[in-house]
């Protein structure tokens, strides 16, 4: 296995490097908090920050990289289209409202936020426009099962660069991570510490004692191990910290094999396999 650091990037189908360690601003109050919560994740060696016009954070988001002292070419952003925005005219107009919230030239990374039925594929269409007028280095997708990519592609020639999931050892999406793999398209966990409600199972507590470590550090270093992109998400610069504190121990196939039985299909968020 290659040796994973905080520099570690995924190379996406498009040429692209999208750094593997990524920090969440999902549900961080702009006004301050998230501006804080970013500063001091930059700060610590995260060079992926995911944000979406869904958190409205897009302006702390920004101010932080902004004011990182950080090079712009160094941070991968990612921001995504909400559902209510979706169509092309539409999308178009609420991709400039994201770049003038975030007070960027560019994003490294836009992704439409969630299959919308009846409007998904204008969505692409703009996405695609967006990246050919130079203002989003990559384009993908966020919620996208395989049907749903399935049928992206049947309609485009433009391959998804990526696409950001629910991803962890409970939810452990063997099939669409298989897909995506045999695709060039890279994957991207939310949730990937299961919002805190799985650190305690048993396994991954015994795991996390063989290696020293937390139970989050576990759930992380599995995805990474699957090389999956992960983006933990905490106000708190303890856990912003110890998230990043993932590269100084490996787990062994048999550490792999435990954690990959844990799927129960177990969700703390929305369940896209029921969008036609």
């Amino acid at each position: 296995m290659t040796q994973l650091s905080i520099a570690s990037a995924v190379h996406m189908n498009d040429g692209t490097r999208m750094p593997m360690l990524g920090f969440g601003t999902y549900q961080i109050a702009n006004g301050g908090s998230c501006y804080r919560a970013v500063l001091r994740a930059l700060e610590l060696g995260y060079r992926h920050i995911d944000t979406a016009a869904f958190y409205a954070n897009e302006d702390d988001v920004g101010r932080a990289v902004r004011d990182s002292g950080i090079a712009r070419a160094d941070i991968f952003v990612t921001t995504k289209l909400w559902n209510s925005d979706q169509g092309y005219d539409t999308a178009l107009r609420a991709f400039e409202r994201s770049l003038e919230r975030l007070g960027l030239d560019y994003v490294d990374l836009y992704l439409i936020h969630w299959p919308e039925p009846g409007k998904r594929a204008e969505s692409w269409r703009a996405l695609q426009e967006i990246r050919r007028r130079g203002n989003c280095r990559s384009i993908g997708v966020s919620n996208y099962t395989v049907a749903h990519l399935e049928e992206l592609l049947r309609g485009s020639d433009t391959v998804p660069a990526n696409n950001q999931v629910e991803f962890s050892p409970f939810l452990y999406q063997k099939k669409l991570l298989d897909y995506c793999a045999a695709g060039g398209i890279s994957l991207t966990a939310y949730c990937p510490l299961t919002h805190g409600d799985k650190l305690h199972h048993r396994a991954v507590v015994a795991i996390a004692r063989k290696h020293g470590k937390t139970g989050a550090q576990v759930l992380l270093r599995w995805a990474l191990q699957h090389n999956v992109v992960v983006i933990p998400k905490s106000a708190r610069p303890q856990r912003i910290e110890e998230n990043a504190a993932v590269f100084d121990f490996e787990l062994d196939q048999a550490d792999m094999a435990n954690l990959d039985a844990l799927d129960e299909g177990y969700r703390t968020s929305w369940d896209p396999t029921r969008i036609r």
